[in-house]
C-alpha cells in the first residue's frame, strides 16, 4: 500500500462497502491511477471526492412481470442504477442479459462516470437492465417484456434526470419498444433514450459509433508512436454492433480483419474478411440473427467454443464481446501472436492480469473508458438532436464523434504518466475523468 493509500484509507472504504468482484476490480483499478491526485489536492481531500463517488446516488430494483407466447407468467429483475449526476443527467445503457446482476451493473455505472466525463459532454454516469434474455424469444415476447419493464422504469428516467440507452442485448428493436411504451404512459415525445430507431428520433452514425470510435482510438495510438493503422492484422472478438462497426471502418482503412466471435465460438479468416463478407455478416448478426457457427465463407474457419487470440496472428487486438472475456492465458497467447496493440471495444473486457501484462510487455493499451466512449457520444449527440428538434446528417455525427475521439486521446496523453516513452492510457484516462469529476463535485457543495 503507498503513503497515499495508507493515508486515505481506500483500502478500507472499499471493504467498508462490501463490492462485488467486478464492481471492486473497477474501484481498485481507479483508486490506483487516482491516489497521487488525491493525495496532492487537500481539496479533493476535504470534499471526500473519491468516497462520494463509491456509493451510487441510488439503487433502483423492481420486478418486472410479463406474459409470453404460451399465456404464461414470467417473472424477471430489473434495476436502474444512478451513479453521479454531478456532470448532468444520468447517462448510460439498459443491458439484457442472463448474467446480468446487481455487482455487474454497480461496475458498470461506475465505469460509466469516468467514459462519460472524458467524452467533455455534460452528462452523468449511470447503468440498468435486466436478467431477461432475449435470445430464442419472439418479437412479441420481447415487446411484452419491453413494454413490462417500462412500466417501472418509466417513473425513474427523463430527458434532464436520467437518459438510458442500449447495450448488450437491447438494440433497436428492444429500445423502440421500451419508447414506445414510455411515449403512450407519459404523453411524452422528447429524447429520455438514445439509439433510437431513427423515425423516432434517433440518430444517424449512431449504430455505427462505438466500433467506430474504438478504431478510431487505435488509430490515434498508433499515430503517436508514428505507425499507421493501414495493413495492419487486426483480431476483434464478439459480432454485435460494436465488433461488426469496428470491423468495417477498420477494412475502410485497409488494415485486414482477421477475426470475429460470438458465444459459440470463434470464426477466423486468415487472409481478411472482405468487405462483402463483412456486409454479409452484419445483415445476417443483426437482422437474422444467426448464429456464426452456421455462417460459410470462403477462406474462414470456425472454432467451436474457443476465442479467437491462438489462432491467428495479429497487429492490433480488439474485444468487443463482454467484460473480463481477457484473462492472462488469453493476454498471453494476445502478445505470443506479435500484437503490440491492445484497444478494449466492450466494457473491461480485460482482467486486471491481463492489464499488467499487456502494460509489462511494453505493448500500447487502451482503456475501454477511452477507447469505448464513442457511443455515448453520440448518445449524448441523438439528445442536442432531440433538444433542438433538429435532424442531424450521418455526416455530422460521425465527423463530431472523430472530433471527440481524437480529444479524449489527448487527454489521455496529457494525464498519462510517461514510462519508458510508453503512455499509460489506463491511468491518463482515469486521472482526466476523475479531475472532471471531482470538480464538479466539489463546485456543488455538499
Amino acid at each position: 500500500m503507498t503513503t497515499a493509500n495508507a493515508e486515505l484509507n481506500i483500502g478500507g472504504l472499499i471493504d467498508a462497502i462490501e463490492p462485488g468482484k467486478l464492481y471492486r476490480s473497477a474501484i481498485e483499478e481507479i483508486a490506483e491511477s487516482v491516489e497521487p491526485i488525491i493525495a496532492e489536492n487537500e481539496t479533493y481531500r476535504k470534499a471526500r471526492v473519491f468516497e462520494r463517488l463509491l456509493i451510487p446516488d441510488r439503487v433502483i430494483r423492481f420486478r418486472v412481470e410479463w406474459v409470453n407466447d404460451d399465456g404464461e407468467v414470467e417473472l424477471n429483475f430489473g434495476w436502474r442504477i444512478e451513479h453521479c449526476n454531478a456532470m448532468g443527467p444520468y447517462k448510460g445503457g439498459l443491458r439484457f442479459h442472463p448474467t446480468v446482476d446487481e455487482d455487474t451493473l454497480h461496475f458498470l455505472a461506475y465505469e460509466q462516470c469516468f467514459k462519460n466525463a472524458l467524452t467533455g459532454q455534460p452528462i452523468g454516469g449511470g447503468k440498468g437492465g435486466s436478467n431477461f434474455d432475449p435470445k430464442g424469444r419472439s418479437d412479441n415476447e420481447v415487446m411484452r417484456f419491453c413494454q413490462a419493464f417500462m412500466r417501472e422504469l418509466h417513473r425513474h428516467i427523463g430527458p434532464h434526470v436520467d437518459v438510458p440507452a442500449g447495450d448488450m442485448g437491447v438494440g433497436g428493436r428492444e429500445l423502440g419498444f421500451l419508447y414506445g411504451q414510455y411515449m403512450k404512459i407519459t404523453k411524452q415525445r422528447d429524447g429520455v433514450l438514445s439509439g433510437k430507431p431513427i423515425g423516432l428520433g434517433g440518430l444517424l452514425g449512431r449504430t455505427e459509433a462505438t466500433g467506430y470510435g474504438a478504431v478510431t482510438f487505435v488509430e490515434e495510438m498508433m499515430k503517436h508512436r508514428s505507425e499507421k493503422i493501414e495493413g495492419k492484422r487486426i483480431a476483434i472478438s464478439g459480432a454485435g454492433n460494436v465488433a461488426l462497426y469496428a470491423a468495417e471502418l477498420a477494412h475502410q482503412k485497409d488494415a485486414k480483419v482477421v477475426s470475429l466471435s460470438d458465444s459459440g465460438g470463434a470464426l477466423i479468416c486468415e487472409k481478411g474478411f472482405t468487405e462483402e463478407q463483412l456486409k454479409e455478416l452484419v445483415e445476417y448478426k443483426e437482422v437474422q440473427r444467426g448464429r456464426l457457427k452456421d455462417w460459410s465463407g470462403d477462406g474462414c474457419s470456425f472454432y467451436s467454443e474457443d476465442k479467437p487470440w491462438s489462432h491467428v496472428d495479429h497487429d492490433v487486438a480488439l474485444p468487443c464481446a463482454t467484460q473480463h472475456e481477457i484473462e492472462e492465458d488469453d493476454a498471453k497467447r494476445i502478445l505470443d501472436r506479435g500484437c503490440t496493440f491492445i484497444a478494449e471495444g466492450a466494457n473491461m473486457p480485460c482482467t486486471h492480469g491481463a492489464r499488467v501484462l499487456f502494460h509489462d510487455s511494453g505493448a500500447t493499451f487502451g482503456p475501454g473508458k477511452a477507447a469505448n466512449a464513442g457511443g455515448v457520444a453520440t448518445s449524448c449527440f441523438e439528445m442536442h438532436q432531440n433538444a433542438a428538434h433538429d435532424a442531424w446528417s450521418k455526416e455530422r455525427s460521425l465527423e463530431k464523434l472523430r472530433e471527440v475521439m481524437v480529444q479524449i486521446h489527448e487527454q489521455c496523453v496529457e494525464h498519462a504518466p510517461k514510462e519508458n516513452g510508453i503512455v499509460n492510457y489506463g491511468a491518463g484516462a482515469d486521472r482526466a475523468g476523475f479531475v472532471k469529476l471531482a470538480d464538479a463535485i466539489v463546485a456543488m457543495g455538499v
